[in-house]
């Protein structure tokens, strides 16, 4: 039986296994679009749903024509910027978290594994100190990422053995974390304190209050550069949660296989961090509700982790904004909802991650 649901999920032509409630992915994308609608109209500056309707529709009809009306500069300039990179940071967090708990086995690993996370932290504290505009902290931290990936990438194969190859590049990319935080509060002790640090402070919190049409546009580009090559090898990756051996058998290329999501992962979490900052938990607790939603098959739990990804991101945005008097950074929200969540999972003990 098992080898046969093996089989199934091998075979993308063949017979699937259970997919989950059907409910789950058409209840999420309309919960999506009823909370895109709350965080436009929604915040210090209201905007009517009549209002809201006759704006976007001119924006996509008759972008030129546009009123230069005060709605329209707070939908258009400040909150339309805004939900996208909500939308965006959020599906490529919860993408990448759901790849990495599949292709290193364990459910708990999330985005910042090989060092990405803290590589985008120490450029853009880089940046920052040497005063850079945004789109050079962006540039710098987006390319700091990429770079301690490759990093873990290199020491790996300098000091992997055979049959090691994952469980050292798993550790090459802790030593490369630690390195790079140790870095990232070198550059914070020697920051001006009155200016640089508590730039570098509430960067690393998280925030998308600065988000503009450009950070909407490079996130969507990245985030759909990074999914694409994850939904095609998602049956394939399905197979890799069995076990190297097993999948080989299947006849996976698992070294090609491990690559392709380590590369597609990292593009996707070092954009968001480049844009975003440090919003953590996202990559680590949305994959496992999404997995107490659809089971632990990553054909149907990589689309489910997409939409719940953007889904949390974005109202945790919209309530950071409109709830409190004074906007609470991303970074501290996540963390407030995801770690007792991880706990309740923890002491729930739900199995059927993998």
């Amino acid at each position: 039986m098992i080898a046969d649901a093996q089989a199934s999920a091998a075979s993308p032509g063949g017979p699937r296994p259970p997919d989950g409630p059907g409910w789950v992915v058409p209840g999420l994308l309309v919960a999506t679009g009823v909370m895109l609608v709350v965080a436009l109209a929604a915040g210090r500056y209201q905007i009517g749903l009549d209002e809201l309707a006759a704006l976007l529709w001119r924006g996509l009809t008759a972008p030129h024509s546009l009123p230069h009306t005060a709605d329209a500069t707070v939908l258009f300039r400040v909150r339309l910027p805004r939900v996208c990179a909500a939308l965006m940071v959020g599906t490529a967090l919860s993408a990448s978290g759901a790849c990495y708990q599949a292709t290193f086995r364990n459910p708990m690993v999330d985005p910042s594994l090989l060092g990405v996370s803290a590589g985008a932290a120490l450029g853009a504290a880089a940046g920052i100190l040497l005063s850079l505009g945004v789109v050079g902290i962006q540039l710098l931290a987006f390319g700091a990422g990429l770079a301690a990936v490759l990093v873990t990438i290199l020491l790996s194969s300098l000091v992997s053995k055979q049959g090691e190859g994952t469980l050292t590049l798993v550790l090459c990319g802790i030593v490369t974390g630690t390195l790079c935080t140790a870095l990232l509060s070198l550059l914070k002790y020697v920051a001006d304190p009155y200016s640089k640090l508590p730039a570098i402070t509430y960067w690393l919190m998280g925030s998308l209050a600065s988000a503009n049409l450009l950070d909407a546009g490079l996130a969507a580009l990245f985030t759909v550069a990074g999914t694409i090559p994850l939904i095609l090898l998602r049956w394939r990756i399905n197979v890799l949660s069995f076990g190297d051996e097993e999948a080989t058998a299947m006849g996976v290329n698992t070294r090609a296989v491990r690559a392709v999501v380590i590369a597609a992962s990292t593009l996707l979490t070092a954009s968001a961090v480049a844009i975003s900052g440090m919003i953590g938990w996202v990559g680590l607790v949305v994959p496992h509700l999404a997995r107490m939603l659809v089971g632990p098959s990553f054909a149907v739990l990589l689309p489910t982790s997409l939409l719940l990804g953007a889904l949390f991101l974005l109202t945790v945005d919209t309530v950071s904004r409109v709830v409190f008097a004074v906007e609470i950074p991303l970074g501290i929200l996540t963390a407030i909802i995801g770690a007792p969540f991880f706990i309740y999972l923890l002491v729930r003990g739900r199995r059927g991650w993998a």
